[in-house]
């Protein structure tokens, strides 16, 4: 059972042979009802890169199942471009946008692109090229080890207007003039779109520390804004995933917009005021609190989240100051009070302007 293209190569068989159909998950329930006859499912390279290995073999049970890799695409396509393959960053874009791209584009990087259709190496050189990187050199790859294989050199501002066709995977350099995308927390605010309410820059780099993300942690952020706090979360790790939760539907839309094009659309943005809409959702490892702070909020999350779940929120309000000290007080923390300055016109000199005093309270439960 196989694609098409896979069928198509193999010798004749007495065995009965299926085309998989699509969509892909079809396909899946179609081999599974297949048992318990003995069944050689086809796939491309190796299948537990970007592949289906693992989409077939969590609905199997151990000893059901042999897989026999052969050399990935990514292997096919450095060995192609003399490249290390420890260090080159490898994307599987079958499902996926071309804005995952956006966090790797700088000077000089090295990617490996495995692309949906021939379709989709226009659209990647189109991409490429309206954020800057229109220089880069591009090589198409097409069917890599196969009987079809073809090798196409270009730029991705000057892509030749020829058809491509699947399987295909490209390779960049990435050049141009571009902006690369800071790697520290606290990225500069015009990175995201916003209508004024975000946690600025200075004060965005204290709560990501703060907040410390680590592999496979889940994060709550409530009160998004522009979701610059969540989405700086998800840029730390390709492990972390995260809730943000806004209660207006115009700040949501920006959330998932700033989170797509900046790489991150796995973020999930839930459009409802904490707590309610806090019930249904997976159970944070982390929680902060960037709006929306009230006594009913903390009561509620301080008595229905698990131990060793940490929390941090920031009021900048005497009011919601208040609420952090009383918590405090209750659960003890941390309690931190930042004050901030930036240089600025005074008349014919300068001066300095001071920003709102934060106080941040973190704890772990």
């Amino acid at each position: 059972m196989g694609p098409a293209r896979h069928l198509a190569l193999l010798p004749d068989l007495t065995a009965q042979t299926l085309e998989w159909p699509v969509p892909f998950a079809d396909g899946v329930t179609q081999l599974l009802g297949l048992k318990p006859r003995r069944v050689v499912a086809l796939a491309s390279g190796d299948p537990f890169w970007f592949g289906a290995g693992t989409t077939l073999t969590k609905r199997l049970d151990p000893g059901e199942w042999r897989v026999f890799p052969g050399p990935s695409t990514f292997s096919l396509a450095a060995s192609h471009m003399g490249w290390p393959l420890e260090a080159t960053t490898c994307f599987g874009l079958h499902a996926a946008p071309l804005t995952r791209l956006r966090p790797a584009l700088a000077q000089g990087q090295r990617l490996i692109v495995l692309l949906r259709d021939g379709d989709a190496v226009r659209q990647l050189a189109t991409y490429l090229t309206e954020a800057g990187f229109g220089p880069s050199a591009l090589t198409v790859m097409e069917s890599l080890g196969g009987p079809r294989e073809r090798v196409t050199r270009t730029k991705a501002q000057s892509l030749p207007d020829t058809g491509f066709h699947h399987p295909v995977c490209a390779a960049i350099t990435v050049r141009g003039t571009g902006r690369a995308q800071p790697l520290a927390s606290g990225r500069p605010d015009d990175w995201f779109d916003s209508d004024g309410q975000m946690t600025k820059r200075p004060v965005r780099a204290l709560t990501l520390s703060t907040l410390a993300p680590q592999p496979f942690e889940h994060l709550w952020d409530i009160g998004g804004g522009s979701g610059s706090v969540g989405i700086e979360w998800l840029l730390s790790h390709s492990t972390l995933s995260c809730n943000t939760i806004e209660p207006r539907a115009d700040r949501a839309d920006t959330i998932r917009a700033n989170a797509d094009r900046l790489g991150v659309d796995r973020l999930s943005v839930i459009t409802g005021t904490a707590p309610d809409a806090l019930a249904d959702l997976p159970a944070p490892d982390v929680v902060f609190i960037g709006g929306g702070l009230s006594e009913t909020l903390l009561d509620w999350l301080t008595t229905r989240l698990a131990p060793g779940t940490r929390i941090v929120a920031n009021a900048v309000t005497l009011e919601t100051e208040a609420l952090l000290i009383r918590a405090h007080t209750r659960h003890g923390g941390d309690l931190l009070r930042a004050e901030l300055s930036q240089a600025a016109p005074l008349g014919p000199k300068t001066g300095w302007k001071a920003a709102y005093p934060i106080v941040q309270w973190s704890v772990t439960l």
